[in-house]
């Protein structure tokens, strides 16, 4: 994909980019991105089920990455699941901004009820938005061999699929690929955490 640049929890917010849906999900799809890229990257290992911060120095670089990885380090210990939905808003929103800093996302000032000031966030740049959206369904149909996807895209695509992404699932059949995510999420380099991610949407999606 040329969208390389993006970090995984900003491709699936991407991804799952519609105001009116009403899934459960991009705020828990963007949280379960950002545990992946987490995981991927050796900050967070497994440990019995349990999300465990590696060190308590290493940083990524990246403030909704390293955010992210502050909660879990100064919080009790969770099982993957758990880090799904939980405070998922906060990283959802992280994402947001860096997003809408970058250019992807503009934030437009409004007021609920014509009394209290809000922001709302509206796509800015849709045909690239649209490009990443049919590239990561053509990794899904099978248009590239799983040896030949990177590690990130092939988690981007098991975790929006989990979700039920409409992006990717219009007819909303996850087990029409349940195949080929399989093979992706033995491709994501972080294998029994993407699987935990992928259950806990699949199950929020319900």
């Amino acid at each position: 994909m040329p969208h390389g640049s993006l970090s995984l929890p900003a491709r699936l917010c991407l991804l799952a980019w519609d105001p009116t849906a009403e899934v459960t999900g991009p705020a828990h799809l963007v949280r379960a991105g950002a545990l992946a890229e987490l995981a991927r990257g050796g900050l967070l290992t497994d440990e019995d089920g349990i999300a465990t911060p590696a060190d308590m120095d290493s940083l990524t670089g990246d403030a909704v990455l390293d955010g992210l990885l502050e909660l879990v380090r100064e919080s009790r210990p969770h099982r993957w699941r758990s880090w799904v939905p939980l405070h998922a808003r906060v990283t959802s929103d992280a994402v947001q901004e860096q997003l809408t800093a970058e250019g992807w996302l503009r934030a437009e000032k409004k007021r609920v009820l014509g009394v209290f000031p809000s922001v709302e966030h509206v796509l800015e740049r849709v045909e690239a938005v649209d490009a990443l959206r049919d590239e990561t369904r053509q990794l899904l149909e099978g248009a590239v061999p799983v040896a030949e996807v990177s590690e990130r895209d092939a988690a981007a695509v098991a975790l929006a699929v989990a979700a039920g992404s409409p992006a990717l699932l219009p007819d909303g059949d996850r087990e029409r690929h349940k195949e080929r995510v399989e093979e992706l999420i033995e491709h994501t380099g972080a294998r029994a955490v993407v699987q935990e991610l992928c259950a806990a949407l699949a199950t929020a999606s319900h």
